[in-house]
């Protein structure tokens, strides 16, 4: 029997239209029908050098549906390549082609010998969220284009994190793990961003290893590397947001890339040092505030769940209720995310729901007694809920709809500073 989703916080694989933009210079070239592009796009900084206004697309009807739309892809292919100077063009299938039977793979490798290079993705919504087409997308960069290197540049190291504009702090984050890495005397290297295109993409068979930094997605790209290019891969699961993960991650990564432990531990102390001061400024106020109570809920992807509680319990010695992951991880992560939450300091353990429906979700903070006044980090929909529990809500996933952010990060030593911020910006305004 079919149910209702209320309040989804993902979008279509289609949606991976976004990791595309993500990329300097990549231009994404759709085969779906009119319309997918403008529902599938949102305002928080997703226009830029390529907007969603203009992809090209081969918006196919009945006609098509009933004779195929290959000829009409093959000439927007060619179209796209007279018109739109690109350094890289991504097919991505909307949903309609992929039921028909079009042979999207046959009509690209037409243009291998192009002088730009050519890829495509299927994206069709049905095989999966943004999250999975996001997947997509820099699989077929690496399958379809990137070829092995005979070399290796000592130090260099892919860094591989959450999706581009479903996280608003996308590029402040992979900023921010970019210094991190550098500050122990890597190089990193990423293709999200202000000059990390395709340069940075040929980059990618040279590096000593991959650093995934994401409880999930990316698993299957690190993986895909290793066997292609037998390049090794690190994964930590936790988006290190403020002192004790950060420390952890810059000595988990040192390790693995065999830096001095010396060189690791004069970092750590001079980022630890700042970061404490900053704290023992406020110190009273963390104290003595009677608005934010003890308990909190973080309603996110994996990535903000896991990243924010493990934050607010280790670095602020908040307490978890229940913490919802809202992006359908699939099946096969679920348990070894789960145990992340009892990996907290003081012996403590969140609970966790791997939940795609608002309502479900809405109904159980509702129903728990939080003991004060709620801290909830999440998504735009549950403002209405905190508010009615005269809680203290704070927007920072998908949906965002009250802030524009253009390089923000919560990641690292500085992130976590900023999350305090806000967290405590938003209660001391209930004081006004």
């Amino acid at each position: 029997m079919a149910k209702i989703l209320d309040k989804q916080r993902y979008k279509c694989a289609l949606g991976a239209m976004q990791t595309v933009q993500a990329i300097e210079r990549a231009l994404p070239i759709l085969h779906s029908g009119p319309g997918c592009a403008q529902k599938l796009s949102d305002t928080n900084g997703s226009s830029g050098y390529f907007s969603p206004n203009i992809f090209p697309c081969t918006s196919i009807n009945e006609k098509d549906v009933v004779f195929g739309g290959v000829k009409k892809l093959n000439s927007t292919i060619e179209n796209a390549l007279k018109v739109v100077d690109a350094d890289l063009y991504v097919v991505l299938t909307g949903c309609i082609p992929e039921i028909v039977g079009d042979d999207t793979g046959e009509v690209v490798s037409r243009y291998a010998d192009n002088e730009k290079p050519v890829v495509y993705a299927p994206t069709a919504g049905f095989k999966g969220n943004n999250y999975k087409g996001h997947e997509q997308v820099v699989n077929a960069i690496i399958d379809q284009y990137l070829e092995p290197s005979d070399k290796k540049q000592k130090g260099l190291v892919n860094i591989w994190a959450d999706v581009p504009y479903q996280d608003l702090f996308w590029l402040g984050n992979i900023r921010e793990l970019e210094n991190l890495v550098r500050e122990i005397g890597l190089t990193p290297n990423t293709i999200f961003g202000y000059k990390r295109g395709i340069d940075n993409i040929n980059k990618i068979p040279e590096a000593e290893f991959n650093l995934l930094v994401s409880p999930w997605v990316g698993l299957s790209t690190v993986k895909k590397l290793e066997k292609k290019f037998g390049t090794p891969y690190l994964h930590l699961k936790t988006l290190p947001v403020g002192a004790t993960e950060t420390s952890k991650f810059l000595r988990e990564v040192g390790k693995f890339a065999g830096v001095d432990e010396f060189t690791v531990e004069r970092v750590i102390k001079e980022h630890e040092d700042y970061y404490y001061y900053l704290i023992e400024r406020y110190a009273d106020l963390f104290l003595e505030n009677r608005v934010i109570n003890k308990q909190f809920t973080v309603v996110a992807d994996a990535q903000y769940t896991l990243g924010i509680t493990k934050f607010l319990v280790n670095d602020l010695g908040l307490v978890p209720a229940k913490q919802f992951i809202v992006d359908d991880t699939p099946a096969n992560q679920r348990e070894a995310i789960a145990e992340e939450f009892k990996k907290l300091n003081y012996g403590i353990e969140a609970e966790v729901s791997f939940e795609t429906d608002g309502f479900k979700i809405h109904d159980e903070i509702r129903n728990h007694d939080y003991h004060g006044y709620p801290l909830v980090l999440g998504g735009y929909y549950e403002k209405d809920v905190t508010e009615e529990l005269k809680g203290n809500f704070l927007n920072i996933s998908w949906p965002v709809q009250d802030k524009v952010v253009f390089d923000r990060a919560y990641a690292g030593y500085t992130g976590g500073i900023r999350l305090i911020e806000d967290i405590y910006t938003v209660a001391v305004q209930r004081f006004n």
